[in-house]
């Protein structure tokens, strides 16, 4: 009742300073019960909700293997509320705040707790500029420097060509799906050239390493290591049309907490990604060559040898999503597919750190067909299979997720 009526007086509050002030206040969210059903026990997180892969054959004393078996579940922990408050010019740029929050928690023990997606400052100076066309002056904006300070998606998280599919995972891990505090700048000409340069911290999505002998995940690793993740961005954006662009994601942490020699490990991945829409269809699509992108929720990671020295277990990637964007009937596709290149190349080390170590390859198959009223109201059926190959002599694991959603888009 208590915290009812202080959302209450804090909502009034808004209200009251957008009618007194230069400020403009928009709210938006939507509320998206899920309904999924798993052929087998899968490696993810929020009750399996984020679907990684599936865990290999573990057989009992009978020889019955223990994770398969359907199970089902459903949630609506995504429900989503935003505001985007848009101020007046200062500094010479236009300015605006975005906050925006979801109840799927931090953690798996903090599931349906109010959890922080976005809050950030965007501030954006634009030169505009007037040609002709035809008989018409047509105003273009000449260049574009954009300066954005808060919480904002992961670097490597390229969200204009982020695949539409149905589940929290949002094609991880095939593409990184993840938001950081950052500090973040992109700069856009005439002809649709940018580049982007990230600074990032971590929060919520933590490296792996050993904090005090026990290996856990931690904000630590990076903070000792005094530098921020680093991305580099050249992209060209016919912003209706194409996009087209490379990455490299620089990654330095401190692996062990305390180290009195302080030995930092640093990992380097780059990345090709597009899109392109073809009238009412669009395909996207991104290559990875994955490093240690285990706090962007994508796979690989490092190694903690004997001798006390590091070195990085890498995974290729490639992932496309083909999504018809108009009309009511929206049928899609996802396609993902990853492997271990260093697989079986870790019998020295003593520890490892990341996600998928043990996979030598992982593909899925996820088609989907979404009915939409156009008014915000939509409902989706998906069906996703994710294959993983444990190597040896076992075969590979398969598990098939079935899930209907409905989606109020506010």
């Amino acid at each position: 009742m208590k915290r009812t009526l202080v959302l209450t007086v804090l909502l009034i509050q808004l209200v009251q300073l957008e009618a007194q002030s230069p400020f403009s206040l928009s709210w938006h969210g939507f509320v998206n019960p899920h309904y999924y059903a798993d052929s087998r026990s899968v490696v993810g997180g929020r009750e399996d909700m984020m679907l990684f892969y599936p865990k290999p054959v573990l057989l009992d004393s009978l020889g019955r293997d223990i994770n398969d078996g359907w199970q089902a579940d459903m949630l609506a922990i995504t429900a989503r509320l935003g505001l985007r408050i848009n101020g007046p010019e200062m500094l010479g740029a236009k300015t605006s705040a975005y906050i925006e929050g979801d109840f799927t928690g931090s953690t798996n023990a903090t599931i349906n707790d109010l959890r922080l997606r976005h809050a950030y400052i965007d501030m954006v100076w634009e030169k505009h500029i007037t040609r002709k066309k035809g008989n018409l002056d047509v105003d273009i904006i000449a260049s574009r420097h954009r300066l954005l300070a808060g919480q904002y998606w992961y670097p490597m998280v390229i969200h204009e060509i982020m695949p539409m599919t149905n589940p929290l995972n949002m094609g991880a891990p095939f593409h990184c799906y993840a938001r950081q505090p950052q500090v973040r700048y992109e700069y856009r000409n005439a002809l649709g050239l940018e580049a982007v340069a990230v600074a990032s911290w971590q929060l919520d999505n933590m490296s792996q390493g050993l904090l005090d002998g026990v290996p856990t995940p931690n904000t630590l690793f990076a903070r000792h290591s005094l530098i921020p993740e680093l991305n580099a961005q050249l992209r060209w954006n016919a912003v209706d049309l194409f996009l087209f662009g490379v990455a490299v994601n620089l990654k330095t942490i401190q692996p062990i907490v305390p180290d009195p020699q302080g030995d930092l490990h640093s990992s380097l991945s780059w990345s090709v990604f597009g899109k392109y829409s073809f009238g009412p269809v669009t395909v996207k699509a991104q290559t990875l060559l994955n490093n240690s992108l285990y706090e962007g929720c994508s796979l690989g990671g490092y190694l903690m040898l004997a001798d006390s020295t590091f070195q990085d277990w890498h995974f290729n990637t490639v992932w496309m999503d083909v999504e018809k964007n108009t009309g009511h009937w929206r049928p899609g596709l996802f396609l993902g597919f990853a492997k271990n290149t260093d697989y079986g190349r870790h019998a020295d080390a003593l520890h490892i750190f990341g996600r998928g170590h043990d996979i030598d390859m992982l593909w899925r198959v996820q088609p989907r067909l979404t009915y939409t009223t156009l008014n915000g109201l939509s409902f989706t059926a998906e069906a996703e299979y994710t294959s993983a190959d444990y190597g040896g002599a076992a075969d590979p694991v398969g598990n098939l997720r079935l899930s209907l959603s409905m989606v109020y888009a506010f």
